[in-house]
């Protein structure tokens, strides 16, 4: 019995010896993992995803290096602007292992160094522009950071992709002047397009008087024109008609017993406008010779034969006649 006991002790104690060897020389490499072995304490290889088996008591896997983008988060600090104004500036920062082994001895920490070398760049940078610009340049201020990082962490195998800057919070007073600034600037423009709506309203409103006026003058430019052409048109009309009536009286008298038609109508018209000078007056000046009548009328006719020929009425006849 006790040396079964013994057997069994002993082979308990190799199932456990061969459990350990197997658990020491079988690795199995997770997918975007890289395992660094040691052999004897030196560098020796670095272990892709997959199964491995190294040697018992010889092959030892020091650091475990994930390849995955991963991300830090940089806690809020203070830095101050060019025009001395302190703003809590928190960030993220995204960086993937390129380089297992120097990953694993470049440096101890690479999250630490790096976490610090993002705080002290972002401090320098912030330092070179003001408060109103911090907001503007916030793309540019990622873009130098991760320039600084990643000259850094190259040597550290780690590859810095972006920098991100989550927050900037100046201080209370300084957020209180900012709002009344935009309130200022808010009104400001307000009041602006509020000056620039009236005077575009006044200018339109003149342009329209303007216009108005031009179109009044015009039409009366061209009523005047109208009225002139027909009062010329109703002169040369009345100036056809006399010539016409002239032509007419003339030809008239030149006929047989013109003449004595004339002498009716004179003798007519001469009773007629005494007739007009007693009516319209108390005192009647009479001449001499009104008792004959006929020697008036043969006064009258001895002045109308005395007279040239009505040489004006042929000339408005033809003018009349070439129109």
């Amino acid at each position: 019995m006790d040396n079964v006991s013994v057997g069994l002790v002993i082979a308990l104690v190799l199932a456990v010896f061969a459990i350990i060897v197997v658990v020491k020389t079988a690795v199995v490499v997770p997918q975007q993992n890289a395992f660094v072995v040691e052999r004897l304490g030196k560098f020796n290889a670095v272990l892709d995803a997959g199964f491995h088996i190294l040697l018992p008591f010889v092959d030892a896997i020091r650091y475990k290096q994930l390849l995955k983008e991963q991300a830090i988060d940089i806690p809020e600090q203070i830095c101050i602007t060019n025009d001395n104004v302190q703003v809590g500036i928190d960030g993220l920062i995204y960086l993937k292992v390129l380089d297992p082994e120097r990953a694993s001895y470049g440096i101890s920490d690479y999250y630490y160094a790096i976490s610090q070398l993002a705080q002290t760049a972002l401090r320098s940078e912030i330092g070179k522009i003001t408060l109103d610009r911090t907001f503007e340049e916030r793309a540019n201020v990622n873009a130098m950071l991760v320039t600084e990082l990643d000259k850094a962490s190259a040597p550290w195998g780690v590859k810095v992709l972006r920098y991100e800057i989550k927050n900037i919070t100046p201080p209370k007073d300084v957020l209180a002047a900012m709002e009344k600034q935009m309130r200022a600037e808010r009104e400001k423009r307000a009041v602006i397009l509020a000056s620039e709506g009236e005077r575009d309203a006044a200018i339109n409103s003149a342009e329209g008087q303007k216009q108005q006026v031009i179109k009044a003058s015009e039409a009366k430019r061209q009523q005047q024109i109208n009225e002139a052409e027909g009062q010329a048109q109703a002169i040369q009309a009345i100036a056809t008609a006399t010539a016409e009536g002239l032509r007419k009286v003339a030809e008239a008298i030149n006929s047989e017993g013109g003449v004595e038609a004339v002498q009716l109508r004179v003798a007519e018209k001469y009773v007629e406008q005494f007739g007009h000078i007693a009516k319209s007056s108390n005192t009647v000046v009479l001449p001499a010779s009104l008792s004959d009548v006929g020697s008036m009328i043969a006064l009258a006719m001895n002045v109308m034969k005395g007279m040239k020929p009505p040489e004006p009425p042929k000339a408005v006849t033809s003018a009349a006649g070439s129109r």
